[in-house]
């Protein structure tokens, strides 16, 4: 009988195969992947997994365990995408009205002149690490660097810290704090409360961005860059921007706010449920309802899509009619992201059903792995699958589903750390295999080598510093923090 590591195996060398070597869509390799090893999982297998990990009673299990491969498949797409689905859509509508309004370069500005110039590239980072929450990091890329070589012409130095500073503190986010894909997933996979995910990924992220930043200004010190040329990304709106004068621009509350409301809403919801008081007034009770009305993820990241809609629409530098091919390439670019999101989350599922979580268990038992070593795993097979293929959402989405059984097997590991070693796990190390190399390199002006020695070191760094901090707060707040 085929062992549930030979089916995971085989479920892997398709998904990474397809990806990089037949430049297959990311939807299509996870389908074809989740497919196979679907089909070839044994019934006994199933049963075992709905019995063991679900709690079905043995007639359930049995049940369950004759669906078809296309049914299971679809309860899981569907399950993924019912989670994920309208925060990815409203998360896209947020950051696209940021941009073209104006708003995502009046924080950058803001932060510039909260800094100065001494200060610029802390400035740069801490605006990127802002931005990279809604935006994509790639078209975050795309926006930022046209300032990183606007600041380096005027200050006639430090362009690769420009630009390293924006890698540092934009791509962290992107594997730590939702409702960027990777980590709502997985959050939604574990169970975890947004809001705790939120609080935590920031936390983690702000360490990882903290230790990238540091080799990012000591490569930049000991070899010092000119300002290299870029292909075409002065053209479109977001080189435009650049051009745009201060007073034209919007407000700094008002640009926060698409992005700050539903933060505080979910952050703020997920620990008042956490906080008790002697006494339960009238207006408290009113008040916790209210929030927990308001904070719900879904209708917060709603608030925040309308904010960003209103933020359009009332900016000096767009106009009225923008604003439905605004929302329009948002939601084609989120369809995208949510098809294979959902796709991701569905082949974790048929992951778990092969009962690899209790062959993955017995390991951790019977080695007395505790949970500095289950984060460590997770952390570890999270990157050997990035490396593989590329994609830190895919690794993520993958990787959930191999390890994600050990929250509820008794090892004592919160599933928050858990998410955030997943999240630390997919920066390790990108090469050129991910878009993102081709994206920093080719804008930048760098060379393959170059991109190697600055833009992956930098990524890695952030990855091995997060994990760092997950085990540090691991230990010294085993519960969380809240």
């Amino acid at each position: 009988m085929i062992s549930p590591l030979l089916l995971l195996v085989l479920g892997l060398l398709l998904v990474i195969g397809g990806i990089v070597w037949l430049r297959m869509h990311a939807f299509l390799a996870l389908a074809l992947a989740a497919f196979l090893v679907g089909s070839l999982t044994p019934t006994t297998y199933l049963e075992r997994h709905f019995a063991e990990e679900k709690g079905e009673s043995p007639e359930r299990a049995k049940v369950l365990a004759e669906e078809s491969i296309g049914k299971r498949l679809a309860g899981g797409f569907g399950k993924t995408c019912g989670k994920v689905g309208i925060l990815v859509a409203m998360a896209a509508i947020i950051g696209t009205c940021l941009m073209e309004s104006g708003g995502a370069m009046r924080i950058v500005r803001s932060s510039l002149s909260v800094f100065g110039e001494k200060r610029a590239p802390e400035a740069m980072a801490g605006s990127s690490f802002l931005l990279g929450i809604p935006v994509f990091f790639d078209t975050l890329f795309y926006l930022m660097v046209p300032l990183a070589k606007a600041l380096a012409l005027q200050t006639k130095k430090n362009y690769l810290l420009y630009v390293l500073a924006i890698v540092a503190g934009g791509a962290m986010t992107h594997s730590l704090v939702p409702p960027t894909p990777g980590p709502l997933l997985v959050a939604g996979e574990l169970e975890v409360d947004l809001g705790r995910m939120i609080v935590g990924g920031l936390l983690i992220g702000s360490f990882g961005m903290a230790g990238a930043f540091a080799y990012a200004r000591w490569y930049n010190n000991k070899f010092p860059m000119e300002v290299r040329s870029m292909d075409d990304s002065d053209a479109g709106v977001f080189s435009k921007m650049i051009q745009t004068r201060d007073n034209q621009l919007p407000s700094l509350l008002f640009s926060l706010a698409p992005l700050a409301v539903p933060v505080l809403l979910i952050a703020g919801n997920s620990i008042l449920r956490q906080t008790t008081f002697g006494s339960e007034e009238a207006w408290l009770v009113s008040f916790r309802e209210a929030l927990a009305f308001l904070g719900d993820k879904n209708l917060a990241l709603t608030i925040g899509a309308v904010l960003a809609i209103w933020l359009l629409l009332r900016s000096p530098v767009s106009r009225e009619s923008q604003v439905g091919n605004a929302v329009r390439k948002s939601l084609k670019s989120a369809g995208t992201i949510i098809l294979i999101t959902g796709m991701g989350g569905a082949f974790g599922g048929i992951l778990q059903q092969t009962s690899l979580g209790l062959d993955i268990r017995a390991f951790a038992s019977s080695n007395e792995l505790g949970s500095s070593a289950i984060l460590l795993l997770a952390f570890f097979a999270t990157s050997a699958i990035r490396i593989a293929q590329g994609s830190a959402t895919v690794a993520m989405i993958t990787s959930v589903g191999i390890v994600g059984g050990l929250v509820s097997q008794g090892f004592g590991v919160h599933p928050v750390y858990l998410a955030l070693a997943i999240g630390c796990g997919a920066k390790p190390i990108p090469w050129m295999n991910d878009s993102g190399f081709w994206v920093v390199g080719k804008l930048a002006g760098l060379t393959e080598k170059e991109t190697l020695q600055t833009f992956s070191v930098v990524i890695a760094l952030q990855g091995i510093v997060g994990m760092l901090a997950v085990l540090v707060f691991a230990y010294l707040f085993p519960h969380f923090l809240f």
